[in-house]
């Protein structure tokens, strides 16, 4: 890969990757203010601004690296989590799952904004490739963050909308991977299995989904 092509990865794929790491981080901020948490508001982490967000390896580092690795086939990262204080919601258990579906909500959001505005630059008849690019990273950024972010196993936001349903005792037997869950969900994506089992499915699913949703409204700006 040249320098060239380099720059034109990043400068397709900047844009939408902060949106969908700073609107997933701060959707979870605002969900746990709203449910009595204000730990994040307190350390500023309910902000719009990605700096608050970035990590360095994991936003950065990460992605570059992978992408490299796989010519452009697969990148994964993560941002530095929100915090969240579970014991100070109204209802630690229940609201835990508001709070972690917040992430991901945010993400399909993104997605089917990004979608829109690429059927209405299509209908605007704008041609120059660039922009449509931009609207695709977005939609993928962002259906790849909110696919992954619910893979089911703690600290993942799918591992706690998992405890947060199960009855108590399966519930505690669950949060107790969650000193683990980092270093077996990197396995995962390491031997591909979390790609191919969960990753490609839901984003096909979710994909397939929000196309026969915005049907109408692709009719009507053809």
């Amino acid at each position: 890969m040249d320098f060239a092509q380099i720059v034109q990865a990043i400068a397709i794929n900047a844009l939408p990757l902060l949106f969908a790491i700073t609107l997933h981080e701060a959707a979870h901020g605002y969900a746990a203010r709203h449910f009595g948490d204000n730990t994040a508001y307190v350390q500023g982490r309910i902000s719009l601004n990605p700096l608050k967000h970035i990590d360095p390896v994991g936003t950065i580092l990460m992605p570059v690296l992978l992408y490299f690795a796989t010519s452009g086939a697969f990148m994964f990262g993560y941002a530095k989590p929100v915090p969240v204080n579970f014991g100070q919601l109204h209802n630690p258990k229940r609201d835990m799952v508001w709070v972690a579906l917040a992430g991901p909500g945010a993400n399909l959001i993104q997605a089917i904004a990004w979608f829109v505005l690429g059927l209405v630059l299509a209908s605007l008849g704008v041609v120059e490739p660039y922009f449509h690019l931009v609207c695709q990273a977005g939609v993928m950024w962002n259906l790849v963050m909110y696919a992954f972010n619910l893979f089911p196993l703690p600290p993942l936001d799918g591992g706690r909308i998992l405890v947060g349903l199960l009855p108590w005792k399966q519930a505690v037997a669950v949060s107790r991977i969650e000193p683990w869950g980092f270093f077996i969900v990197m396995a995962l994506v390491i031997t591909g299995l979390v790609a191919t089992y969960w990753l490609y499915p839901l984003i096909n699913l979710t994909y397939g989904a929000i196309r026969l949703l915005l049907t109408p409204l692709s009719l009507l700006l053809s």
